[in-house]
């Protein structure tokens, strides 16, 4: 019924359907090889793999023409559509690495129009299991085992303007496994909402790019439109990133030249004038609509150095608003920022103050933490700094909207970081009631060296037996509640606004007070010593805590990364 409903909608263009398809057909493809001009090129039909995928098949055919004979398949060539007597029968989606034949896969048009009726999907049915850990949530391409080779998606070309050479090199991998081919150093166009007030639809065939980051650091994906009904434009013929619902902008690309590899020749294009939104990503096909306008999430970074001559840059950008992409832009955006400003190989300490805004009236969240290290500060910075994102944006609580990112990164040629070094206690026996001076001595490089002590009474009524002191760093002072985040996430928006506000700074560190009996951690709470009847319950669908936190003391350390963690025990007597 659905299938029907979606070819009636698209009546103007007469479709060749698939049960039709045989080999021997010649059929005609388009696309663009330079500037804006779309040119046909021809296609000799093979056959077709049928249920290649679930409820999936692709058409398999040999082009020629023009370039193709030099090039083969092109990245950048994905959605080109193909036609048989004038219908429409699909797009050019799919190829064979490395193959010495213009050999291609075409995704079938009702596939792809079947993506524009598919019903959005809630945000938590496809929440990931570990927002924390970016580079595991793009998805990887399709491909199809075929004896010794295999059919893949066709790589998408991933621009990326304004970016430094090693923030390029470092996240390159990562694309490369969702299927993107990073382009270093394009013109960017002009962002959503620039150049025509009307601009002509673009005509299937030609190239248009999905604008992720437009400002001082740009960044987007190319493809080729495959049909346009009405207002709405389908492209790609294959999944860009698998977001399901989404807004991301698109604007008309122009080709600049074509590069001929032995892995896989690509299309080099620069975008232009906005066109539309893209608000559908499937796995087989994207679809936008023309005219409209995206919710971009503005975003400035701050780096200011304090060694040698005072250098400051401010990087002012528009990200698009998505549960997966943003956290990982945003990660880029940063190394990148920090790497044009200061070295990214050598000592440094990175002073890191961010704000994440959000909708409707409801508080920023501040963040602020240092970062030292001899190789990967700001590696570890951009980490950091994109998991709070992506807690908020794949929580799946619609209100809970980022509508604004700003980081303030100071730079230092020192190692500012303390190591604790040993923690003792005033008294090793104590009675309830009585009080007990708690000192650490924290320890860094040239000798440096720092104490603090903090007063703890024991609780009146206290049970007798050891008491536990551990003073730890910030980041091993979160892992209980990271625990709890990954096991039993929060379930609703005031217990994950919780979570984040209370996530320790790793410029301090923390006493914790505890004992050697079992407890749980629910809702963001210890419950320590349950009776049987609840321990049984609990064990079932709560994590369990690594013994029962009575209290905690807080020692400041004066803007150094503290790390490491000691434990000290006092037994309570009558």
């Amino acid at each position: 019924m659905l299938a029907g409903a979606v070819l009636c909608a698209a009546s103007e263009t007469p479709i060749f359907p698939l049960r039709d398809v045989r080999p021997g057909l010649v059929a005609t493809g388009r696309t663009v090889f330079e500037g804006a001009r779309v040119e046909e090129f021809r296609v000799d039909i093979l056959g077709v793999l049928e249920n290649i995928g679930p409820k999936q098949s692709i058409i398999l055919a040999r082009l020629s023409g023009g370039p193709l004979e030099r090039t083969g398949v092109l990245q950048g060539m994905s959605g080109s559509p193909v036609y048989y007597d004038g219908k429409l029968m699909g797009a050019v989606a799919l190829s064979f690495p490395f193959s010495k034949e213009p050999i291609a896969g075409i995704r079938p048009i009702e596939e792809m129009l079947l993506a524009a009726g598919t019903p959005p999907t809630p945000p938590r049915a496809e929440r990931p299991g570990n927002p924390f850990d970016l580079a595991s949530l793009l998805p990887a391409p399709a491909q199809y085992d075929l004896g010794p080779t295999r059919l893949t998606e066709i790589a998408t070309p991933f621009w990326m303007t304004g970016f430094t050479r090693a923030a390029f090199q470092h996240f390159a991998p990562i694309l490369r496994a969702a299927g993107l081919e990073p382009v270093q150093g394009l013109s960017a166009g002009q962002g959503p909402g620039a150049g025509q007030s009307a601009p002509a639809p673009p005509a299937p065939g030609s190239m248009i790019s999905v604008q992720l980051i437009t400002g001082d650091l740009a960044a987007g994906a190319d493809g080729t439109v495959t049909h346009v009904d009405g207002n709405t434009v389908y492209a790609f013929g294959h999944r860009f990133l698998s977001t399901g619902d989404s807004e991301m902008p698109f604007a008309r690309a122009e080709v600049m030249t074509l590069l001929a590899s032995q892995n896989s020749s690509f299309k080099i294009s620069a975008t232009r004038e906005h066109l539309g939104v893209i608000n559908q990503d499937r796995s087989a096909a994207i679809t936008g609509t023309l005219g409209a306008q995206a919710t971009m999430t503005p975003v400035s970074i701050r780096v200011a150095s304090r060694t040698g001559a005072a250098r400051e840059h401010t990087y002012r950008m528009n990200v698009v608003r998505d549960r997966l992409l943003t956290p990982l832009l945003l990660q880029m955006a940063v190394f990148s920022a920090i790497d044009a400003t200061e070295r990214t190989i050598g000592l440094a300490t990175l002073d890191v103050k961010a704000r994440i805004d959000l909708a409707d009236g409801l508080p920023s969240i501040p963040f602020q933490n240092v970062y030292t290290a001899e190789l990967a500060a700001p590696q570890m910075a951009a980490g950091a700094l994109a998991a709070p994102v992506s807690a908020l944006m794949q929580s799946g609580f619609d209100r809970l909207k980022v509508s604004g990112i700003h980081l303030d990164i100071e730079v230092a040629n020192e190692k500012r970081q303390l190591q604790i070094e040993n923690f003792w206690a005033s008294k090793r026996e104590a009675r309830p009631g009585e009080t007990v001076e708690l000192t650490a001595l924290f320890a860094g490089d040239n000798g440096r060296e720092m104490t603090h002590s903090i007063s703890y009474t024991i609780p009146v009524g206290a049970p007798l037996g050891p008491l536990y002191f551990t003073v730890a760093d910030g980041a091993q002072a979160n892992l209980a509640e990271f625990r709890q985040y990954l096991t039993a996430p929060p379930k609703t928006e005031p217990q994950l606004l919780q979570f984040l506000r209370g996530l320790r700074p790793n410029t301090k560190a923390y006493v914790r007070v505890w004992r050697g009996a079992p407890s749980w951690l629910v809702q963001g709470e210890t419950l320590p010593a349950p009776p049987p009847s609840l321990t049984l319950l609990l064990g079932r669908t709560q994590p369990q805590s690594p013994g029962a936190r009575i209290d905690e003391l807080e020692l400041a350390a004066g803007g150094y990364m503290m790390t490491g963690a000691k434990t000290i025990a006092i037994e309570v007597k009558e």
